[in-house]
This record gives structure tokens, C-alpha cells and sequence, in this order.
């Protein structure tokens, strides 16, 4: 009996969230077969997974104007995976999320011939519209994480999946025991989840002000307690670096969902990691810091929703407050949390909310669906090569 066919995959992570996912990916597609090669661009969980790194590049992940201070360093690596596509047998390019990057990556794999799936959709429907022409050029499949994206790539010629959320693999099934009861709840012994992001420009630019909100809350109620979470060892020591004199503050590693099943409340960094607080049903606010002059000059006309932030998106309205950007004194977040955290009903209601949200966005497994996609793409490949093998033979017989 014929060994099975040996497949190379190259995936690429440009940042923490996107690690997780892949490294989730990898694991389900080998769950069912021992024969996929893996290799590409990511982190330590995609490493512990299987895959052969050739380059750790989650560590330099950026938003929007700050990217700009990696663009030597990412053309450069662009071009020397250019060089392993054109010279090493890869079957299939998956690129996670971070558009800016992958968007050259899967024109270089385009350019070597090869099938590329985008696993994350680019948010094309919040800005940059005009680079739908790019992503039909370069995707040959589009799995997306948020269900309303997938009639909108579809309506506009793109081959679109709704796969689920990968950080909502992990969560049972009954959400509805999320749901936190505020009856009893007091906000002078109120314990606070901070969570200023992932990336080193996100810490440096929303941890000063996270702590300047909890201190004034401190002032007001003495008995309150923080928890902050950083995503790794490294950003923890950022965080315990950064820490103000006045301020005391735990810290946990890796632990959104868990920081936020046991808080009151959450400050959140906008991005992935307020539906990981949704999904315990921990109300929240969410804020993010960007340059002023960009902001007015050229983000607050390229934003095309009217809101901001991920859940408020989602729900279709201003579920939970956003500052986004926040530019100026940090009073006006701090009254609108007093507000929240003193309304034992709405905190109540909105702890239900979130969990319903989340609940739209949940599939037995986001990682396995996206497996099935890869895999079937692997195996339509491989049948196209016998059909082109076999066309051949028959055309050569009848010469």
C-alpha cells in the first residue's frame, strides 16, 4: 500500500493573537494526519506546535502609523521568503490576519504558483475598500471569523467561509453560565481587569493612562483591586517596569478570559481580547491610543464604521463605552466607569449581553473548520496535478 502524499504548509503570524490561531490550526490539521510539513513565519506557540520557524516575528507586530518603523526590516524578510517560495516545495501559503505583511507574502506566493488561504479577514469593510482588488488577486480562499464578513467578501467576488472564532474554542458550550449576577455586588470592593494589549506600542501607549484611571478609582474606592494581564513574560516585565509609585497591581500571564471571569470590570486595549471578556460576561470599557495629527489628518476619514470598538461592532450599537482614540484627560473614562460599576442593574444586563454576543460567534471549532478548508484545498490540488498528469499521457498515446 502507497505511502501517503507528504504536504508542505507554510503559515505566516506576524503577531501574538495570530500565533495562537495558527499554532490552533496546526494542531487540528494534524489531529487526523501525520503527513503535512509545517514551516513559516510566527511565534513560540506555532514552535510548540510543530512548526519550523524561520523567523520569529511576533515580537515586532505594530498598528497602523507605528508599522512604519518596521518597513525596512519587513521588505526584507518579504524578499528572503520570496526566495524559499521560489525554491522550496510548498503545497499551500496560509497568512493570519496582519494584512500590511501578509499582503506581500501572498503575492510573493502568488507569483511562485502557489494556493494561499487568508485565514482572518482583513477588516476591508471598516477602511480601505480599495484594496479588495489586491485581496481577490492573492486569496484563492478567504476564512473569515465574524459572521456578517462573509456575505460581504462573498457579494464582492471573494471566496468567503465563516469559520468561527479560534479564541472561543476553548469555552463550553452553555455560555449562559458565564453570566455574572451584580445583586450583591458592592464597588467599593470592585476588582478591576486591566488589559493594555499585546503589541509594545499598545503598552507603551495605553498602560500610563490605565493606571492613572486606577488610581483615580482607588481614590474614590479605597477597598477596589487590579489584576493587569500581559500576554507573555516579556510584556509582563514591561508592564512591571512601567509601574507608577503609587500604584499597586497583579499581574497574570496569558489569562484574558480567566482575569476577566474573576473581575468586576474590565479596561480593555480595543482588539481581539474584548470578545475573550465578552465571552466570561465581564462588562467593559474599551479604549486605544492613537498619534493625534494622523488621526485627524488621514484615520478619522478612512474609519468607515460608527463604531470602533470589536463588540460594538458586532452588537450594532454602543454596547459598551469606547474612547477611541483617547488623547486628552483620562476623567471623562474614569466618570463613565463610576457610572457603570454603581448601576448594579446595567451591569447585570450587560453582562448577559455580552454573552449572547458571544454566542453568535461561536462553532464547535474554529480551528478544525479552517482545517477542513486547508485540507481540502491540499487534496484539490494534488487531484488537479493527476488530471494534468493523465491529460497528458492521453495526448502524448494519441500522437
Amino acid at each position: 500500500m502507497p505511502e501517503p502524499k507528504k504536504y508542505s504548509v507554510f503559515l505566516s503570524a506576524a503577531e501574538p493573537s495570530a500565533d495562537a490561531y495558527c499554532a490552533g490550526l496546526i494542531n487540528a490539521m494534524k489531529t487526523n494526519a501525520d503527513n503535512i510539513n509545517f514551516v513559516g513565519v510566527g511565534g513560540p506557540k506555532m514552535a510548540q506546535a510543530g512548526c519550523d520557524l524561520l523567523e520569529i516575528t511576533t515580537g515586532k507586530a505594530a498598528m497602523i502609523y507605528k508599522a512604519f518603523a518596521h518597513v525596512a526590516r519587513f521588505y526584507g524578510l518579504i524578499r528572503r521568503l520570496q526566495r524559499y517560495l521560489n525554491t522550496n516545495r510548498v503545497d499551500l501559503v496560509i497568512v493570519c490576519d496582519s494584512p500590511a505583511f501578509n499582503f506581500h507574502l501572498a503575492k510573493a506566493a502568488k507569483k511562485a504558483g502557489i494556493k494561499t488561504l487568508f485565514y482572518v479577514a482583513p477588516q476591508l469593510w471598516a477602511w480601505a475598500p480599495w484594496r479588495l482588488g489586491k485581496l481577490r488577486r492573492r486569496c484563492d480562499k478567504l476564512c473569515c471569523i465574524l459572521p456578517f464578513e462573509q456575505q460581504w467578501f462573498v457579494a464582492r467576488g471573494i471566496d468567503t467561509t465563516f469559520v468561527g472564532h479560534p479564541m472561543l474554542d476553548a469555552l463550553p458550550s452553555d455560555l449562559g453560565r458565564c453570566e455574572k449576577q451584580y445583586a450583591d455586588f458592592d464597588p467599593k470592593h470592585a476588582h478591576f481587569a486591566l488589559m493594555p494589549g499585546s503589541r509594545a506600542a499598545e503598552i507603551n501607549s495605553l498602560w500610563p493612562p490605565m493606571q492613572q484611571i486606577a488610581l483615580r478609582l482607588k481614590n474614590k474606592y479605597p477597598q477596589a483591586a487590579f489584576a493587569a494581564v500581559a500576554v507573555d513574560d516579556e510584556k509582563r516585565r514591561m508592564l512591571e517596569s512601567a509601574q507608577l509609585p503609587d500604584f499597586q497591581c497583579e499581574y497574570t500571564v496569558d489569562d484574558v478570559t480567566g482575569a476577566a471571569a474573576r473581575a468586576d470590570f474590565a479596561i480593555v486595549a480595543s482588539g481581539s481580547a474584548t470578545l475573550q471578556v465578552a465571552s466570561v460576561g465581564c462588562p467593559m470599557l474599551v479604549i486605544y491610543q492613537s498619534s493625534r495629527i494622523l488621526w485627524h489628518l488621514v484615520g478619522r476619514w478612512l474609519i468607515r464604521t460608527e463604531h470602533l470598538a470589536l463588540v460594538n461592532i458586532l452588537a450594532g450599537k454602543r454596547l459598551v463605552p469606547e474612547f477611541m482614540p483617547c488623547f486628552s484627560s483620562v476623567e471623562p473614562i474614569v466618570k463613565t466607569i463610576e457610572q457603570l460599576i454603581e448601576d448594579k442593574t446595567r451591569l447585570t444586563e450587560l453582562s448577559a449581553e455580552l454573552v449572547q454576543l458571544t454566542a453568535t460567534l461561536k462553532t464547535p471549532s474554529a480551528s478544525e473548520n479552517v482545517a477542513r478548508t486547508a485540507r481540502q484545498m491540499l487534496a484539490s490540488q494534488e487531484a488537479a496535478v493527476g488530471t494534468s498528469l493523465n491529460n497528458g499521457l492521453l495526448e502524448s498515446l494519441q500522437q
